[in-house]
């Protein structure tokens, strides 16, 4: 099962589509085009922490955790400031998140000031979903490196074991290297 489809499956998708007033279909389309740039984006900032995957649990507990998905499919609006944390953590500035919007524009044809709503939104989902999964056990080659550990090609022992959690259901093509699928998938963006 994909990302996508474990969004889809949680509620998070049509819950998106209900918040924003738009088609579910429209919804899925945009997190599809949004999910590349955001996954790269928590690869990149992976290996940018010293303590690598277990900084990444770290940072993903600091910026709410499991809670940001409950945030997402919760009754209220979604609080998308934390959404904008993460994106701020992951990319770095305001201008990559516009430049992702605008890559997801050409791609769907969804206007990028929707793709720019959708874009904290799925980070929220994406992030409580990885902390929701990879759980707090850090250090013992479980939890998030157990989850992302193949998808960063040898970040954690768990990497070592095949892959797994995560880097299974990026890996579309089923060869096993979830990398080459996600550099597919975000070169189709700057097409």
């Amino acid at each position: 099962m994909s990302i996508l489809e474990i969004l889809q499956q949680s509620g998070g998708i049509e819950t998106m589509a209900r918040e924003l007033g738009v088609n579910e279909s429209v919804a899925q389309a945009g997190t599809a085009a949004l999910l590349p740039s955001i996954l790269g984006g928590f690869k990149k900032t992976t290996q940018a922490q010293p303590s690598g995957l277990d900084g990444l649990g770290g940072l993903l507990g600091q910026l709410g955790g499991g809670g940001l998905l409950d945030s997402v499919l919760g009754s209220q609006p979604t609080p998308v400031n934390q959404g904008n944390e993460i994106l701020g953590q992951i990319f770095g500035s305001k201008e990559v998140s516009r430049t992702v919007a605008a890559g997801a524009e050409q791609q769907t044809g969804i206007s990028s000031d929707l793709l720019k709503k959708m874009l904290p939104i799925v980070a929220m989902m994406v992030a409580g979903y990885m902390a929701k999964q990879g759980g707090d056990e850090s250090g013992s080659g479980g939890g998030i490196g157990g989850l992302i550990g193949g998808l960063l090609g040898g970040g954690s022992k768990a990497s070592s074991g095949g892959i797994g959690g995560l880097a299974s259901l990026l890996d579309l093509d089923g060869d096993g290297n979830p990398l080459d699928d996600i550099i597919g998938m975000a070169g189709k963006l700057t097409r």
